[in-house]
């Protein structure tokens, strides 16, 4: 039976949380779409040879939203907090959600991706990658990503590797050091996308 994890992705509108979610889920990029208020996915993968069913809840990012957040945290096991490299207000707002997912599930160590989303637009970066690791570090150095739901970078490893810190959390005895060490190594350096991966990089 396939262990099921519940995850939520968190950010301010506009960051690219759906269309992060839906090439995750039907490898496909959707350009355009109506703001989210809330939609549900699941899908089926394996993780290290593991059956895992994900239950992705995108959330509205919308301000008028905002107080909806609360239900969602206390529900969810993991998540996955986006800003956009292009858009330093969307950091700012991280920030905001990161201290509201603290105070809901009332404790400084929650299984978290921090992902700086649009790194094919490397052009209209405003947000530099130093900058989102060291918002990581002041997150309990959780695992940092930049990626791309576009160009189809590193989309697949802020789930997976979520996925493994969530089993990490619920069973921290459980010598999962090692696959999570692993989960940050490959999620950086992931196969088939490791030369796309480097033009998320600052030279």
């Amino acid at each position: 039976m396939a262990n099921e994890y519940k995850i939520v992705v968190l950010g301010s509108g506009g960051v690219g949380k759906s269309a992060l979610t839906i090439q995750f889920i039907q490898g496909s990029f959707v350009e355009k779409y109506d703001p989210t208020i809330e939609d549900s996915y699941r899908k089926h993968v394996e993780i290290d040879g593991k059956a895992a069913m994900l239950d992705i809840l995108d959330t509205a990012g919308q301000e008028e939203y905002s107080a909806m957040r609360d239900s969602y945290m206390r529900t969810g096991q993991g998540f996955v907090l986006v800003y956009s490299i292009t858009d330093p207000s969307s950091c700012e707002d991280c920030m905001t959600i990161h201290e509201q997912l603290l105070r809901s599930k009332d404790s400084d160590e929650v299984p978290l991706v921090l992902v700086g989303n649009k790194c094919d637009l490397e052009e209209e970066r405003a947000v530099s990658k130093q900058e989102g690791q060291s918002m990581s570090e002041k997150f309990g150095d959780c695992l940092f990503l930049e990626s791309s739901a576009k160009a189809c970078i590193n989309v697949d490893e802020i789930f997976t590797s979520l996925a493994r810190l969530i089993d990490k959390s619920n069973d921290p005895n459980a010598g999962e050091e090692e696959n999570v060490e692993d989960s940050k190594s490959k999620a950086k350096s992931p196969t088939g996308a490791k030369k796309q991966a480097k033009k998320c990089s600052l030279l």
